[in-house]
């Protein structure tokens, strides 16, 4: 698999003279099968040249790895994260019982000084396979962001249908019941004061759910039990199953008082029923509407986040769009137990922009959020900001986590720079998001964070103008 994109321009050999000008200036070390040469997120220290064998390059990320190089004899590695950040970016094992020529980074510069035909091999190799590496992997990010929203999405859809189904069974049982209990009370007959009790029972409990609110569930039980007494008091069946339905939909003593006052005690029980079990379909029938109307809502969500079958570039909303991916991501809140407050602007102005990647921006700043204030004690919180700007608009995205410390806040931005555990991260979430803003829309981004007050903000800032070119999308 790795070898389909390796070419001789991406990965050249050294010839024998050259192996043999390069080997005073490091030591010959030797790895079984299985050994590690290097290791993801440890220093970069060494730029390696295989004499014999072969290295298989891979980088994790979550519970996979992605491939990224297959090397074999005469042909060199470690250069890319020597050129990054210092830290490896990927790890690299021997497939094969392998020699390898390790000379360390600091000896570089004067192998490039003494020899600079094996110099410019090396560097025209490095200038190459950085950016391929970065293409690779922003691919990668990609596509892990994707599996996220596609998780986040799964999740968020399952509660609603799950809802849906459970009601669409009961509704069946609760048919059923009513039905048996009409025949019966047909059979028996019903009297014009009897219905008229019958439908202003029914229309009160309507007007009361229209107006009323959830009741605390204490003293929902002390309403049940009370409730239920009374049934149990009139020879009422099944009085505890009738209860809760009468209590949620607000039925008081007085108005089943009124009922038995009207209805002949024969009949009371199988009156009752009817009312309760009318009053249950039509809450079922609620809870399957509410259900649907949130999974259609969900589905609007991600069709407006990806804009589907829309033009890329175009005027667009941008609370609409952090809104879509609140509610995408909105277990990941859940989850962590995170707040979130919205500060939004009134009469935001339209932008022209790439929809679709902006909001790759907020999900990817808003994961970032998530990830930092998983260490964090007490109130965990996340509040966004939006402002109308002289020539554009401006999103603030903040945090209460323990911040950034200085010495790594002028370096997110840079490639492959991660400061999450080896597989959590590509190092490419805020390459994506800085490429975006400022190559891709002509933006700007900052960061702001205080390790001893806590608290990091992103401010991104974006113009109302369409961007002045149309390049290629990080």
């Amino acid at each position: 698999m790795a070898k389909a994109f390796q070419d001789n321009e991406l990965f050249p050999q050294l010839d024998k003279v050259q192996l043999e000008t390069l080997c005073p200036y490091g030591e010959q070390v030797r790895f079984e099968i299985g050994e590690k040469v290097f290791e993801e997120g440890l220093p970069a220290d060494a730029f390696y040249v295989l004499l014999e064998g072969e290295i298989r390059v891979v980088k994790h990320i979550g519970d996979g790895e992605q491939v990224l190089a297959v090397h074999e004899e005469g042909e060199f590695t470690g250069e890319v994260s020597l050129l990054s950040n210092g830290l490896n970016i990927a790890s690299g094992t021997a497939t094969k019982p392998s020699r390898l020529l390790k000379i360390p980074a600091d000896k570089l510069l004067g192998i490039f000084a003494a020899h600079p035909e094996i110099g410019g091999t090396i560097l025209a190799a490095m200038a190459r396979r950085r950016p391929e590496a970065e293409a690779l992997m922003r691919q990668r990010e990609k596509m892990a962001s994707l599996g996220v929203l596609a998780a986040g999405l799964a999740h968020e859809l399952n509660n609603p249908a799950a809802a849906a189904q459970s009601a669409s069974r009961q509704l069946q049982e609760t048919f059923t019941k009513q039905k048996s209990v009409s025949l019966r009370l047909c059979e028996r007959g019903i009297s014009p004061k009897e219905h008229e009790s019958m439908a202003a029972f029914m229309q009160a409990a309507k007007d009361r759910r229209a107006d009323s609110e959830p009741l605390d569930p204490l003293v929902q039980s002390d309403r049940e039990e009370e409730l239920g007494e009374w049934l149990d008091s009139h020879d009422v069946a099944e009085a505890w199953n009738l209860a809760p339905t009468f209590v949620t939909a607000g039925i008081t003593i007085e108005q089943l008082e009124t009922v038995s006052e009207d209805v002949d005690d024969k009949a009371l029980c199988d009156t009752l029923e009817w009312c309760e079990a009318t009053l249950s379909i039509n809450a079922l029938l609620r809870e399957i509407e509410n259900s649907t109307d949130r999974i259609v809502g969900l589905v609007r969500a991600v069709k407006e986040y990806s804009f589907m079958d829309q033009a890329p570039l175009q005027e667009i909303d941008i609370h609409s769009g952090i809104e879509n991916t609140l509610t995408i991501l909105a277990y990941k809140f859940r989850k962590n137990n995170i707040s979130v407050a919205k500060e939004f602007a009134p009469d935001m102005p339209s932008i022209c922009a790439y929809g679709s990647e902006l909001n790759q921006v907020w999900t990817n700043l808003l994961d970032n959020a998530v990830d930092a204030l998983e260490t964090q004690d007490g109130k965990r919180k996340v509040v966004i900001k939006t402002s109308h700007t002289f020539d554009g608009v401006s999103v603030e995205i903040r945090d209460n986590g323990p911040g950034i410390p200085d010495e790594i806040k002028t370096r997110i931005f840079e490639p492959f720079f991660t400061t999450k555990d080896v597989g959590k991260g590509t190092g490419l979430g805020l390459d994506i998001v800085y490429k975006t803003v400022v190559v891709r829309h002509g933006g700007d981004i900052k960061v702001y964070s205080d390790t001893s007050e806590g608290g990091t903000c992103f401010r991104v800032c974006l113009p109302i103008a369409p961007p002045k070119t149309e390049e290629t999308a990080p």
